[in-house]
């Protein structure tokens, strides 16, 4: 078997794998549901105000735009200027090819842009590896920052659930001290060991990752101080984004609109998570808002239908303006032939 055909059929395991995981969790969730329950969910579906649904996914989409003009900085080391337009359009398009397979939309993400600009896919190809680099470094320190400085209710939640489980658990500040110090001890390690631990192919990756992560870091350097903190500012404005997204799906029930921007944070970060359990997150996704919500206090039937919907919001905008984008691109390269 061909390299190219082993590739393919690991793409269709994997969207097996995933998707098998989203529909065993929906499956999951409403076995535990009687029929009151269900009635309570449908209920707070038609109870949202979906005037507010609308607004979240006009800041999703937002946030994509942003993203494009993240991306389309980091053309310019590389002598190339893509139109923002088509920049854009190439962003949803990758959205929309990663809900169909894992990855496939990266590749879509470079092919649209060499039709439209002409812009080589190697050379587009290493900006998108650098921006999801540079995605993966900033998340990482979001959660940490997240884990170590959680908010209110959701550090009480997390102590209480752990001291349900473990006797005689340490407190907050015990734990904290604990993760530093093991950090720490980590670091020693690396340093003592980690030339030897290089000859095993699991640590090798590690290392070529985290040096991928610092080549990008190093690369937007190279933008020059004013184009380095448009940047960071477009970085900070997706992930604000898609924080804001969830305070405003808050504002269609009358029972989440009392919580914060504390609380959106909070279901960032675990919708984040289903985000990497299955296909597009689905089901795993509103499970783990629902999850979120709880730690507030708010009802499951309310918690359920606030996730599907944030969830619902964003997978709608990509496929709408995805699809419309797709075949823009595809009139536009039958033109040019």
């Amino acid at each position: 078997m061909t390299t190219e055909k082993k590739g393919r059929w690991g793409d269709v395991l994997r969207l097996v794998v995933f998707l098998g995981i989203g529909v065993f969790f929906i499956y999951w969730f409403l076995l535990k549901l009687d029929d009151s329950q269900k009635a309570a969910i449908w209920q707070a579906f038609l109870g949202a105000d979906y005037a507010w649904v609308a607004v979240a996914m006009a800041c999703s989409l937002l946030s994509h735009f942003v993203r494009a003009l993240r991306w389309k900085l980091l053309f310019e080391p590389i002598g190339c200027r893509p139109s923002t337009v088509h920049t854009f359009g190439s962003v949803v398009v990758a959205y929309l090819g990663n809900l169909a397979f894992p990855r496939a939309g990266e590749v879509m993400r470079c092919a649209t842009l060499r039709s439209s600009d002409g812009i080589p896919v190697e050379k587009s190809l290493g900006t998108v590896v650098t921006e999801r680099l540079i995605d993966l470094l900033a998340f990482a320190l979001i959660v940490v920052i997240g884990l170590l400085a959680m908010f209110g209710q959701a550090k009480d939640w997390l102590y209480n659930t752990l001291s349900e489980k473990y006797d005689n658990l340490p407190n907050m500040a015990v734990i904290v001290g604990a993760l530093v110090v093991l950090a720490a001890v980590a670091l020693l390690l690396y340093k003592l060991l980690w030339k030897r631990l290089l000859h095993i192919s699991f640590f090798k990756k590690i290392d070529d990752m985290v040096r991928g992560m610092v080549d990008g870091v190093k690369s937007i350097l190279h933008l020059g101080p004013r184009k380095t903190a448009l940047f960071v500012a477009y970085s900070l404005a997706i992930y604000l984004l898609y924080i804001l997204g969830g305070l405003i799906i808050f504002q269609a029930f009358d029972a989440t609109r009392w919580l914060g921007f504390a609380a959106a944070f909070v279901v960032y970060l675990f919708g984040s998570v289903g985000m990497t359990f299955s296909q597009g997150g689905i089901g795993v996704y509103p499970v783990l808002v629902q999850l979120a919500l709880d730690i507030y206090g708010v009802p499951m039937e309310i918690g359920t239908a606030c996730g599907w919907l944030l969830w619902g919001s964003q997978q709608a905008i990509v496929i709408a303006v995805g699809a419309a984008f797709l075949i823009y691109f595809s009139v536009k390269k039958a033109g040019s032939r």
